[in-house]
């Protein structure tokens, strides 16, 4: 997914620490065990790795409902199967790596409503989530798959244990 300015008016721009409360406020409306965590990308490149390792992650803080880890990932070519996956009723919360503008690295927009994968590689997959979090891990430019190929795993790595820390400080999974 890329970030364009548009798309970017409709979801709120936080820094890691402003993440517990975007996880705190739904909580407040849902359980755990009522949502389910779509984590997606694939662990073949160091940018999208985001998505598995933040989903490996959120199963080691003790969520019930992930799809999307490091050992089974949820990528452009799985994503449709991975999503049947999800039993009827559940919640998602959608998470994924974005390319954005050099002012929205390391960044993340959240929304309570849907993102759009691989956007920024040019493919064309269905919106997914009732809830999103994406996570600025590189600059877009004219080359989105190199980018995300040599985007830094140490940030990436990083910007997954920021995600799940903080759902699992706003779902109460950990204490504060």
């Amino acid at each position: 997914m890329a970030i364009r300015e548009q798309e970017s008016r409709k979801r709120i721009k936080m820094d890691a620490g402003k993440l517990s409360t975007f996880f705190q406020e739904i909580a407040a409306r849902h359980s755990a065990e009522s949502i389910t965590f779509l984590c997606i990308g694939t662990d073949r490149s160091t940018g999208d790795a985001l998505g598995p390792l933040t989903g490996s992650r959120l199963l080691e803080y003790g969520f019930p409902h992930v799809i999307g880890t490091m050992p089974a990932p949820c990528d452009a070519d799985n994503l449709i199967r991975r999503m049947a996956e999800i039993p009827e009723g559940q919640l998602i919360i959608a998470i994924d790596a974005c390319l954005g503008p050099p002012a929205a690295l390391g960044f993340y927009f959240a929304a309570s409503q849907p993102l759009r994968p691989a956007q920024s590689v040019g493919l064309s997959l269905p919106e997914v989530g009732n809830y999103s979090l994406a996570a600025i891990v590189d600059v877009n430019g004219p080359r989105p798959y190199r980018t995300l190929q040599t985007t830094p795993l140490y940030r990436v790595m990083v910007m997954a244990e920021q995600i799940a820390l903080a759902a699992a400080k706003g779902f109460g999974f950990v204490s504060s």
